[in-house]
Order: structure tokens, then C-alpha cells, then sequence
């Protein structure tokens, strides 16, 4: 019996590492890599922490689910993400081949599927599915807070 886990599963793991992002004082992204109904990696921001501008939380859930499936190709592969991914995010996810991507709420500012139509772009090679709003509420909240923070102290992030 193939029983399907809903979208909001998943992306409550991605949440709870967007909240380890936020503790680190990240900009609080979290990601969550599936395969086959089963977690192969999770990843939070890291950029401040490694002092590394590609510590991306999909970057970083990329890495780890290649690693442990031994192959740069995630076919198959299902990426739950808090936040729309950036520009550099969304082209790792289409050269990694991932089938879905499931994002928390859009970034049209900044987006590499909304602004930047990575995702979309026929001239590549692979365009993986996305789905928007997935726990939009709970995503944006999260963010927004971490955000309203900053400036109640005035840290630049």
C-alpha cells in the first residue's frame, strides 16, 4: 500500500529548520529533500555561521541528499522549502534534476521561480514542477517575525 504524505508534513519539518536558521541568528529558510516518501536530507541558512554566500538551506539539503544517494541527479526528488528559492537555489534544484519543488509563500522581489522564471525556463534542460503556499501563513509568520526583530535592534542582515 503506497499511502501519500501530505505537502504539510514535510514542509512542518521544513519550518522546524527555518527555526534553527532563525536561532542562529540566519535568515530563517529551512529545506527538506524527499525521496520516495522518506527525508534524505534537511537543511537551514548557514551564511552568517560558515561565512559562505552558497550556505543556502537548499544548497545545503542538496549536498547532503546527493551525498547519500551517491549521484548529483535527484530525479524523483521532492525539495520543501519555506521560502521560494533565490536564483542561485532554483538553478541548483533544476541541475539537480529535482521533480517538485514546494515552496511556503513567494519571494517576487527576489525569486528565482516568480521574478527569475528559472524553474520555468525551456532552454534548460529540466523544469521541475513547483507548487506554491504550502503552510503560506505559517512560512510568512515565521519570517516576518525574524525580520521584525532585526529591526527592533537594528541588526542588518
Amino acid at each position: 500500500m503506497n499511502v501519500t504524505i501530505p505537502h504539510e508534513h514535510f514542509m512542518r519539518l521544513a519550518l522546524r529548520e527555518a527555526e534553527k536558521a532563525a536561532r542562529l541568528g540566519e535568515v530563517p529558510a529551512g529545506c527538506v529533500m524527499v525521496l520516495k516518501g522518506k527525508i534524505i536530507a534537511r537543511g537551514h541558512n548557514k551564511t552568517e555561521t560558515a561565512k559562505d554566500p552558497t550556505a543556502h538551506a537548499e544548497i545545503i539539503a542538496l549536498k547532503k541528499a546527493a551525498a547519500k544517494l551517491g549521484d548529483w541527479r535527484l530525479n524523483g526528488a521532492v525539495c520543501y522549502v519555506t521560502k521560494e528559492p533565490c536564483a542561485m537555489c532554483a538553478g541548483a534544484l533544476v541541475l539537480a534534476r529535482v521533480s517538485l519543488v514546494v515552496c511556503g509563500f513567494s519571494d517576487p522581489k527576489r525569486g528565482g521561480v516568480s521574478l527569475f522564471n528559472i524553474t520555468g525556463n525551456t532552454n534548460l534542460n529540466h523544469q521541475p514542477e513547483v507548487v506554491f503556499g504550502v503552510l503560506h501563513d505559517e512560512c510568512l509568520a515565521q519570517f516576518q517575525a525574524f525580520f521584525q526583530e532585526r529591526r527592533k535592534y537594528n541588526v542588518s542582515t
